[in-house]
């Protein structure tokens, strides 16, 4: 039995399409959980309700990535959740059931996507989703550390099943945090002796097209996430992981011509890594600079 927990926020118009398809699948899904965030004069989606689909409202200041799934997960006895995001489109009928396949092992505690960019995203965009989101699957192990860094605890909510039971066992989603509550629990995974899947064949449509100060506030909150819970990020540096993903990028541009989207591309760069060294400081900031900089304002509370 499979659950979906997707948390909303004013999601546009092709929402609609993306329960259409979550309904159409192959392994028929038992309920989908959507919890919407709603601020005083928001209204809460009620047209979304039926036999397989209930709305759940988290007031605007209750709102966190972490808590909120976590209340997400409370409300199912499904044996699989799969986490998803209001934007992200299953590609095809098979989603859940690919992401079931690698769950045929008891020592597999979750199973994540494959990202796809859209037809109109920025060739940077596609470059850094398949960078992230290989055509190839596999599996990741705490023996994968010193191989794979940081990229061992790699694992996004926006496309993600999680063993309930195991789940549960190891506490769920942290309470609080700007970000990564995914990484956050694939950590827990891992060290637990548990291993997560890659499945190359779950396939959704998802990407982005952020400036770069949306790319600096973006990376500000994950240095904030990686200095709060330091003592899972300490041990494994994000930058060298970074400096890889960097250099390919670029390398790749280069190659194809694109010496404009090179230079716009290391700008970007720039701009993560000062977000993300600001982050990793945050506490010696003044609050007008922390607020100045995040992209969750709504997380502070000075």
């Amino acid at each position: 039995m499979v659950d979906i927990v997707i948390p909303i926020y004013q999601p546009g118009s092709g929402f609609k399409n993306i329960l259409k398809r979550l309904l159409r699948q192959t392994v028929p899904v038992n309920h989908i959980f959507l919890l919407q965030t709603v601020g005083e004069y928001d209204r809460l989606m009620t047209e979304f309700n039926s036999d397989v689909i209930s709305v759940h409202p988290v007031l605007k200041k209750d709102f966190d990535h972490g808590a909120t799934r976590r209340m997400g997960a409370g409300l199912s006895n499904a044996e699989f959740l799969l986490f998803m995001t209001q934007d992200a489109v299953p590609v095809d009928r098979k989603l859940v059931e690919n992401l079931l396949v690698p769950m045929e092992s008891p020592d597999v505690a979750v199973s994540y996507g494959r990202q796809l960019a859209g037809s109109d995203a920025d060739i940077i965009e596609k470059m850094t989703r398949l960078y992230n989101y290989p055509k190839e699957s596999s599996i990741k192990s705490a023996s994968d550390l010193d191989r794979l860094g940081i990229k061992t605890y790699f694992c996004s909510n926006v496309c993600a099943m999680y063993r309930k039971s195991i789940y549960d066992s190891l506490g769920g989603f942290v309470k609080k945090t700007i970000f990564n509550e995914d990484m956050i629990m694939a950590y827990k995974v891992i060290n637990a002796g548990y291993n997560i899947a890659y499945c190359a064949d779950a396939k959704v449509l998802h990407s982005h097209s952020y400036t770069c100060i949306q790319q600096f506030k973006r990376n500000f909150d994950i240095g904030v996430s990686q200095m709060q819970y330091h003592k899972i990020f300490e041990s494994i540096s994000s930058e060298q992981e970074g400096v890889g993903y960097a250099g390919k990028i670029t390398m790749s541009l280069v190659k194809q011509g694109r010496i404009y989207k090179a230079v716009y591309f290391i700008l970007q760069c720039m701009f993560k890594l000062a977000g993300y060294k600001l982050g990793v400081n945050y506490y010696r900031l003044p609050e007008k600079i922390v607020l100045g900089c995040t992209m969750n304002k709504g997380y502070w509370a000075f």
